[in-house]
């Protein structure tokens, strides 16, 4: 195991969407930033999208636990998240229930959406928020996206019930723009699109990785030479990234490298195919963030925005070496439960800690919606 030759505590380029390891690049936090504030100012669908391995998930679930963490002190969230989204539509709404935790006796299609419907309804009257989020969106046949656009119906004259995420590959745009997929376009409240990193972000990236992991050498493990050809060959896809990485950790340990060297980079993505495998990016992916909700090219990274962010993340991570130990989390555990324990975890030890993020999201809230009055006002 390379973790201690290289001083680590775990290993840093797992693929898991664990928040702890999540790295606010700008594509990531512009992301980050539009789906907190879409599920808490309650406006209902929300997209997001980005090509194979830039990191969809992770954004999606760092957002549901600072949404968690917040709901410890006020704003409670029931949430589902569906992971697999090819299924009937019974089989849909029936995973809808059991992931919001409704009991229902019945079977019909009526008694389901009631009982959703009552759910909604005294999840609103405590002051919460209800959120479903479809991972693979992508994969939603026409008769799904249609449920979906009549489950986004439920609301009051004040507010919508039930916050929607979308969260897919690019397909999803172009499946949206079809002719008969109209009425769902039309509600879509705010959208945001994750793209591959840069060096610059790749550098930080790998470096907080690390860090996470409990690297505290004063020699970088992953000199700029060896970056420049991890991007080349990564195309600076997150996931590509992490296998490489991790690739390259084990080979330099084998062959007792105490940091990575160009050959070690080169035996590894031999290895790996990569010199044979061709990144598939979607056309027209140019790095540009959409975060509001006119599809403009406003970019969602200015200062305040950005103080805020940084100040939910970093106070996420200072509360991470409180989480659970790793055989409290199950791999059979749900997401839902994943989160919980760990929230749970943290909220026993450090209960003063959740002002600390319950603030940090009014904070970035309120520099959302400045920014967007602001754009509003040219």
């Amino acid at each position: 195991m390379y973790t201690s030759f290289y001083n680590l505590r775990e290993e840093p380029f797992r693929l898991t969407s664990d928040p702890r390891f999540f790295h606010l690049s700008e594509p990531h936090a512009a992301a980050l930033a539009a789906l907190i504030e879409a599920v808490m100012r309650r406006k209902g669908f929300v997209l997001m999208t980005g090509p194979i391995g830039t990191g969809k998930t992770t954004v999606v679930h760092t957002a549901l636990q600072i949404l968690s963490e917040r709901a410890a002190t006020s704003h409670p969230i029931s949430s589902a998240f569906i992971l697999n989204p090819t299924l009937s539509r019974e089989e849909f709404l029936e995973m809808i229930l059991t992931e919001f935790e409704i009991p229902c006796t019945g079977t019909s299609k009526p008694a389901r959406l009631s009982a959703l419907q009552r759910m909604l309804l005294e999840t609103q009257r405590k002051g919460g928020t209800s959120l479903l989020l479809v991972d693979e969106a992508h994969l939603l046949t026409p008769e799904l996206l249609e449920e979906i656009r009549l489950l986004s119906n439920a609301d009051t004259y004040q507010e919508k019930l039930l916050q929607i995420v979308l969260c897919g590959q690019p397909e999803l745009l172009g499946i949206l723009r079809k002719p008969e997929m109209r009425a769902l376009r039309q509600r879509v409240a705010s959208s945001c699109s994750l793209r591959p990193l840069n060096l610059p972000e790749v550098r930080a990236y790998v470096a907080e990785r690390l860090h996470s992991a409990g690297y505290r050498g004063a020699t970088t493990l992953f000199p700029t030479q060896v970056l420049e050809e991890i991007v080349r060959l990564t195309e600076g896809v997150p996931r590509l990234i992490n296998l490489l990485c991790d690739a390259c950790l084990m080979n330099g340990c084998k062959t007792r490298r105490s940091v990575v060297d160009l050959t070690t980079v080169e035996e590894s993505a031999s290895e790996m195919g990569l010199h044979e495998v061709q990144v598939e990016l979607a056309a027209g992916e140019n790095g540009t963030v959409s975060a509001n909700g006119n599809g403009g090219n406003e970019a969602a990274g200015d200062a305040a925005i950005g103080t805020a962010l940084d100040l939910l993340v970093q106070a996420m991570k200072k509360r991470s070496a409180l989480a659970p130990v790793a055989d409290e989390i199950r791999p059979e555990m749900s997401i839902k439960k994943q989160v919980a324990v760990t929230v749970n975890a943290i909220q026993e030890k450090d209960p003063a800690g959740d002002k600390v993020i319950e603030s940090a999201v009014d904070v970035l809230v309120r520099a959302m919606k400045l920014r967007r009055a602001s754009s509003m006002e040219l």
